[in-house]
């Protein structure tokens, strides 16, 4: 006669129910981390987007050769609230009233901030009588002529004696100086209308680079 297993002992060894119970705890403490995770990113995601970082395309040549129709780039929108705009940034900004267009935005390079005269003379950029070196204009000439849609250019800074920028403000103007209506045709822009600082190009993926 065969002996019975009981539970005091028999052939068979002991079974451990607890252990299946332990690997379930185990992985639902495993997706439910994963699941947080998740959800962190997420939120951090929209926190980034929302308060943080936003993404703009490029709908001119305006900015050639740094940046071409199409491109988008990424912005910092903190980055003035934490200090303020310096000559050589690429920052977006409202589109001033004057200036008649289909975008609520513009892409631009600061040459001047609050304070500074500047003046353009011999095709070349000068800022309180120095003249300002430019290598992302690649030796192109800057043209102190432009065609403004806007009422007219107000600035002088095809005048000898150029323009002083006033405090809380900047003036900018596009990398293609032959071919961009800028701080030439609406004049100085108001730190207060500046969305962020363009920090990089962010698509297509062959433009991918830093600004």
């Amino acid at each position: 006669r065969k002996p019975r297993p009981s539970g005091r002992g028999g052939c068979h060894d002991p079974v451990d129910l607890d252990a299946p119970v332990e690997q379930r705890a185990g992985r639902s403490r495993r997706s439910a981390g994963w699941l947080a995770a998740v959800v962190a990113t997420v939120v951090l995601a929209l926190l980034l987007r929302t308060f943080v970082v936003q993404t703009f395309w490029i709908p001119s040549e305006s900015m050639e050769p740094t940046l071409t129709k199409g491109d988008r780039i990424v912005v910092n929108e903190i980055a003035y609230r934490l200090g303020e705009p310096r000559r050589g940034d690429v920052v977006v900004f409202h589109r001033p009233a004057s200036m008649q267009s289909a975008e609520a935005f513009l892409v631009k390079r600061v040459v001047a901030v609050g304070g500074e005269t500047v003046s353009i003379r011999n095709g070349t950029v000068h800022v309180d009588g120095k003249a300002l070196p430019e290598p992302y204009v690649h030796g192109l000439p800057t043209t102190a002529h432009v065609p403004c849609p806007v009422v007219a250019p107000t600035t002088g800074i095809d005048t000898a004696a150029g323009f002083t920028v006033p405090e809380g403000s900047v003036l900018v103007m596009g990398d293609n100086r032959t071919d961009s209506t800028d701080g030439h045709c609406f004049g100085p822009v108001a730190e207060g209308d500046i969305v962020g600082r363009a920090e990089a190009v962010a698509w297509p993926p062959g433009r991918l680079s830093g600004l």
